[in-house]
């Protein structure tokens, strides 16, 4: 199925290129699950359409520079974790105050479900609560210390790729995930302690 969507993609994108503006939503069409499932690894729920629909748009602006020497879906798959990153760099950006602290409820959920002895992680830190926390954590990082961290931790993607999605160096990605691991490490043992 994939091989047959791939094939297809060259013809779409010349048709599209040639002023067939109707080609574009075969593209869209095969494409845009697998556009859902970045924007949805990347962004909060209430997000996750507008952020597809942005991507595709991005998408549909620069088609011209798509060469073609590496299949359609990557280099839009490059364009969907942009557009994630540039998300959270918006969203950044445009916060009253710089680093929000873990609400009141966030701070009870962290009093009601840390074990006892002194380590972070313990036992009674399971699922929504642990989820929770982790967003709280990475809501502090940067928009890219962020997305370097999810590509390559909880994604497992390589740092190549990585930097490859986010347009920038390999060196930058592995200094950036170091750091934004210490960083998110100790916010959480920070924040689990203060209970």
């Amino acid at each position: 199925m994939a091989q047959h969507d791939e094939s297809g993609d060259p013809g779409l994108v010349a048709r599209v290129l040639r002023g067939d503006k109707n080609a574009y939503e075969g593209l869209v069409r095969g494409h845009s699950q697998a556009v859902a499932r970045i924007v949805s690894a990347h962004v909060p729920a209430g997000q996750v359409d507008e952020l597809i629909q942005e991507t595709f748009v991005r998408a549909y602006v620069s088609l011209a520079a798509y060469r073609g020497d590496s299949p359609f879906s990557h280099w839009l798959s490059v364009i969907a974790v942009r557009a994630c990153h540039d998300f959270w760099r918006a969203r950044y950006r445009s916060r009253e105050t710089p680093h929000a602290d873990l609400s009141e409820a966030g701070r009870a959920m962290v009093d009601n479900t840390a074990g006892e002895d002194d380590t972070p992680f313990d036992q009674g830190l399971y699922g929504h609560e642990a989820s929770k926390l982790l967003t709280a954590a990475l809501d502090r990082l940067s928009a890219t210390d962020r997305m370097v961290l999810v590509l390559t931790c909880l994604e497992e993607r390589s740092t190549a790729e990585a930097a490859a999605l986010l347009g920038i160096s390999r060196a930058n990605v592995k200094i950036r995930a170091f750091r934004a691991r210490k960083a998110l490490r100790a916010m959480l043992e920070t924040t689990i302690s203060e209970r």
